[in-house]
């Protein structure tokens, strides 16, 4: 049997033109190249809250691009000086300072191109991106010491405006730190009613209401684009025990720079040679420490290790957080008695060295880094009380006191600035004469807060709830102060007249 001839169908034949129409133009756009603009595929502060520790943001673009075009055409609004670095398809921006808190800013780009599009090649050129992100409000904690407020903890919100009591009326607060969000603050305290209020102090946590909604932090969530979710922020004012007082009299404490945890130091209340320091994670029974018994301590910046006076110096205890305990110093420093601060970073801390002469007897104030250098800074015949570390780490400001001539020992507070390159000293502000005295340098560089106490009279004894200094003596009162910091072209702070602010507090603290 033959077959019929083949033949093409009307449908076959349209068929095949459309595929080969279809593969010339393939062909064409494959010689010609992609015509589409870059685009940015991540902002990583995209409707982002940053803080101080936030120093760099990253741009993940679409395709690798032309550098020197996206830097000459990226626009920041509040403008924040920075550096540029490439990774293929990323670019981060560096700050050189802390973005101002309280602040929105805008990132504009326009006009960039990729590696591959001539400059001429308009079409090809990246369309307006514009991304904002914002700081975290300018807001401090201080301690009331007036009316309703006495004892407990203030939240002063400076860009909300917003003046919110924190702590209930039947505790009377000692000391405080807040949480590296801002979200909570820990504190110590005691019942109004009790006699010996401090020797009967719990640790407890409460709520701000700040939730800031921070950029990604870890390096995945960098590496893919995602970000933290924000949490539910909670309504202020919500109290938490984390530590009571039935067994053991709590006595200072220091919360670790990532949060999640802090350090007790602690006396037995039936054996007072039981005493030492504990590791406390909230939700689990607190842990003694074992180590040798110490003084004054700071937990570093990596929350890895505690530095402790221990005999004639400085021990670094490296700390094990799940079992809480420590292992042998990683280092011992001989001639230092306190660490006051350190760096951000860790690769830097203020610690005292206390120069024993019987007829001068005198403080040092040293830099030491990781890396073993100690530089002596200034001498003093007082005290040095405090100590911060800007956060470009090039200034030092410090709290001190030198001892004023006659028989009767009398110290001038004044904080000073010391520029960590050169050693210059720059006397900022000579404060009045005062027992007890504190100041808080601002997260973004900008102004430090200090407080002016007023002393009750020596004869009146402090009564059941009242605030107290630091040498036990009543408060009858304190006022709060700001001190603005404008540096100039040398990069040194010039002294500037400082601000009275219409509260009345004291141990003033700004939110991270």
């Amino acid at each position: 049997m033959s077959h019929p001839p083949f033949r093409i169908q009307p449908l076959d034949r349209t068929a095949f033109i459309l595929a080969a129409v279809l593969m010339v133009a393939i062909a064409l756009l494959a010689l010609s190249g992609d015509h589409t603009a870059p685009r940015i595929r991540d902002f990583s502060w995209q409707d982002r809250q940053v803080g101080a520790e936030d120093t760099a943001f990253l741009l993940t673009f679409s395709r690798p691009m032309n550098w020197e075009s996206v830097e000459q055409n990226l626009k920041l609004d509040p403008p924040l000086p920075g550096k540029f670095s490439w990774a293929g398809r990323r670019m981060a921006y560096t700050l050189e300072a802390p973005a101002p808190y309280g602040t929105e800013f805008q990132l504009q780009l326009q006009g960039a191109r990729d590696r591959f599009t001539p400059p001429e090649d308009t079409r090809r050129q990246m369309p307006l991106f514009t991304g904002r992100f914002q700081t975290r409000d300018r807001a401090f904690v201080y301690l009331g010491v007036q009316g309703e407020e006495a004892g407990r903890l203030v939240l002063e919100n400076l860009t909300r405006k917003e003046h919110r009591i924190l702590t209930p009326a039947n505790l009377v607060v000692m000391d405080y730190e807040p949480y590296p969000e801002g979200d909570r603050i820990l504190f110590s305290a005691s019942d109004r009613s009790a006699e010996f209020g401090a020797l009967d102090q719990q640790i407890y946590t409460v709520t701000t209401g700040v939730q800031p909604l921070a950029p990604a932090k870890s390096p995945d969530e960098m590496k893919t684009g995602t970000r933290v979710a924000a949490q539910k922020a909670q309504p202020p004012g919500i109290v938490t025990v984390v530590l009571d007082s039935r067994d053991y009299q709590n006595l200072k404490f220091d919360l670790a720079p990532n949060g999640e945890f802090l350090i007790v130091q602690r006396v037995n209340r039936k054996n007072p040679a039981d005493f030492g320091l504990w590791f406390v994670r909230e939700g689990q029974p607190p842990q003694p420490i074992q180590t040798e018994p110490g003084g004054d301590f700071l937990i570093t910046p990596d929350s890895a290790s505690i530095a402790m006076a221990q005999g004639q110096g400085m021990a670094i205890l490296p700390l094990a957080t799940q079992e809480g305990v420590a292992g042998d110093p990683l280092d011992f420093l001989p001639r230092f008695g306190m660490v006051l601060n350190f760096s951000q970073d860790g690769a830097a801390a203020a610690m005292v060295k206390f120069n024993p002469n019987p007829d001068n007897p005198t403080r040092s104030l040293f830099l030491v880094t990781s890396t073993g250098v100690e530089k002596e800074l200034f001498q003093t015949t007082g005290s040095i009380l405090m100590a911060q570390f800007d956060p470009t780490k090039t200034l030092l400001y410090c709290l001190v006191t030198v001892r004023l001539p006659g028989d009767t020992f009398v110290e001038q507070p004044y904080i000073v600035a010391v520029n960590l390159e050169n050693l210059e000293r720059i006397k900022l502000l000579e404060l009045p004469i005062q027992r007890d005295v504190q100041m808080s340098l601002a997260p973004d560089g900008l102004g430090i807060l200090f407080d002016q106490v007023v002393a009750a009279a020596d004869d009146q004894q402090p009564t059941a709830g009242a605030i107290q200094g630091s040498d036990g003596k009543a408060i009858a009162s304190s006022r709060l102060w700001f001190l603005p910091l404008v540096i100039n072209e040398s990069g040194n702070p010039n002294p500037v007249e400082a601000k009275e602010l219409p509260l009345r507090g004291l141990r003033p603290r700004w939110l991270p």
